[in-house]
């Protein structure tokens, strides 16, 4: 018998048992321990995109969100080349990042089947599951406010319905098959899945099982490679973060400068009292910072409930000890009004200097992720810390206007040190891109943000690094001579520029700490739709 080209592929579907061009699947019933998962079979797919585009007009999704995204590598040397292709959704993982770092618990990981879910309603857009996941699966979603992910098409699982992905591969390169975890990470994960420029399977322990070609090329100058290496584009700027970060930190400067002045004032030395006017100059900053970190959310009206997840997630930690700091510094300037003073005072003081401390340590935390090597260094925290020093200006130059010479030299030292202390940690950072190993893990990612931090935004970078030695170091010093030879207005002025030059210089690096990010990710992602310029 003659059959036609679509009655002989439907025969062979039938015939092999092949899940692809078939509407209905026969889920397999899972057993304790177990879960579904993808397979995908990388010597069958033809590159096509079909699943992306199947993904997209089930969900309804804009061109630029991708729940399922196909990598592209290349590799060989003629005339034995191999092109590869990654077909890549969520991986479901069996720790899952973007769960433990939601702030606003919007991920559930189903206990029946395994499969990470996302809570469209709970999210309010702040994009730390983004960050948090090793493969960029999480996608913001601009239209809606909120991010959006891959479930596997759950509801059609359910109903024993093939997922839109699997159904529309024409080569039969994905299919839905059951796992079980333990066995998995013990045995197997290692082994089959993983793939070329891939993450650490240890980062999440994803569960998609991979079919490699036997032709793979081994590592070295033929081996795979990203189809996209030589495209490098910025991260995105996060400007309302910027600002929020710096200025929380400068804040918190700003109150250590001023509990620092209090008790060593009520130990007896010689020196001037810290004032109203002080008190709330050291709140301001944070009472600025904290609203605009709300204009980063995609819903910012649900700003508040980012402090549901505190038990995991560090930006909800960070939420509630800022926003406490915050409140104990107004309480504290409400005390100097009311000229309320004593061990009272200086307990609540020291109440709000924790609290901020830990604050600040938490939004170090916030970027210290796995899935982002050049955010993911202890020098982010002491970056972090650094900042303060701003705040030690600003309050000595306040002493200074307030004739507190005595106090204003003694805080002038102390931010002299510490503008020299964030001096050291940057030279740092400018020695660690300058000596990368070449033969770390790491180097691809770490190496692409070293090109941004050359290529892109050289000029950035030179005024950062000699700003901060002109306003962090040079200035306060200039200020210290004028003020010990009784130039007080030279060196009132000095100050004012110090620390409105020492601000801008914080702020153009943390610009440069958003925009100069390489994430892990999926290599050779041409169209992932996900990175925001």
């Amino acid at each position: 018998m003659n059959y036609s080209p679509l009655e002989s592929f439907i025969n062979h579907q039938a015939d092999t048992g092949m899940q692809c061009g078939n509407y209905s699947i026969e889920v397999p019933d899972l057993k304790e321990g177990e879960q579904y998962r993808f397979h995908f079979d990388a010597t069958a797919c033809v590159g096509c995109h079909c699943c992306e585009a199947a993904c997209n007009e089930l969900q309804n999704n804009p061109a630029e969100v991708k729940w399922r995204r196909v990598g592209e590598m290349e590799g060989g040397e003629f005339p034995h080349v191999l092109q590869f292709f990654n077909s890549m959704s969520c991986n479901h993982c069996i720790e899952p990042e973007c769960l433990i770092g939601c702030p606003t618990n919007s991920y559930v990981k189903f206990e029946n089947n395994g499969i990470v879910w996302h809570d469209d309603d709970a999210c309010i857009g702040c994009q730390y599951c983004t960050w948090n996941c090793p493969y960029e699966v999480p996608v913001m979603n601009y239209d809606r406010g909120i991010v959006t992910k891959c479930d596997m098409c759950h509801d059609k699982l359910a109903v024993n319905e093939t997922p839109a992905c699997v159904q529309a591969c024409p080569a039969g390169a994905i299919e839905i098959e059951v796992v079980h975890k333990e066995a998995w990470i013990q045995y197997d994960m290692e082994k089959e899945g993983v793939a070329p420029h891939l993450p650490d399977v240890q980062i999440t322990k994803p569960t998609t099982r991979y079919t490699l070609p036997e032709n793979m090329p081994k590592d070295g100058k033929n081996g795979l490679k990203p189809a996209d290496e030589r495209l490098l584009k910025p991260a995105h700027a996060e400007l309302p973060l910027v600002f929020m970060t710096v200025l929380t930190q400068v804040s918190l400067g700003a109150f250590l400068a001023l509990f620092l002045g209090q008790v060593l004032f009520s130990l007896g030395f010689n020196l001037p009292e810290p004032t109203l006017a002080m008190a709330i100059m050291a709140f301001i900053p944070s009472a600025i910072g904290l609203p605009l970190s709300a204009l980063h959310l995609g819903r910012p009206i649900l700003a508040m409930t980012a402090m549901k997840n505190w038990r995991t997630s560090w930006l909800s930690r960070e939420a509630i000890a800022l926003g406490a700091y915050t409140g104990l510094a107004t309480l504290v300037a409400g005390m100097y009004f009311l000229e309320i003073k004593g061990f009272i005072l200086i307990l609540v003081m020291t109440m709000t200097l924790l609290m901020g401390l830990f604050g600040i340590y938490a939004q170090s935390m916030i970027y210290r992720v796995r899935a982002r090597p050049a955010w993911n260094r202890a020098s982010t925290t002491k970056r972090f810390f650094g900042s303060g020093y701003v705040g030690f200006l600003l309050i000595a130059m306040m002493l200074l206007i307030s004739n507190g010479k005595e106090g204003a030299m003694v805080l002038l030292a102390v931010a002299l040190l510490s503008g020299m202390a964030q001096v050291l940690i940057i030279y740092d950072e400018v020695m660690f891109y300058r000596h990368l190993d070449k033969e770390g893990s790491l180097y691809y990612q770490l190496n692409r943000t070293r090109i941004l931090l050359q290529e892109h935004f050289g000029q950035i970078k030179k005024f950062r690094l000699y700003s901060l030695i002109v306003f962090a170091l040079s200035l306060p010093l200039l200020a210290i001579l004028f003020t010990a030879s009784g130039l007080i207005g030279l060196a009132i002025v000095t100050l004012v520029v110090a620390t409105i030059g020492a601000l801008v210089s914080e702020l153009a690096g943390r610009y440069l700490f958003y925009r100069t990010v390489v994430p892990l990710g999926l290599a050779g992602n041409f169209f992932a739709g996900n990175q925001r310029g």
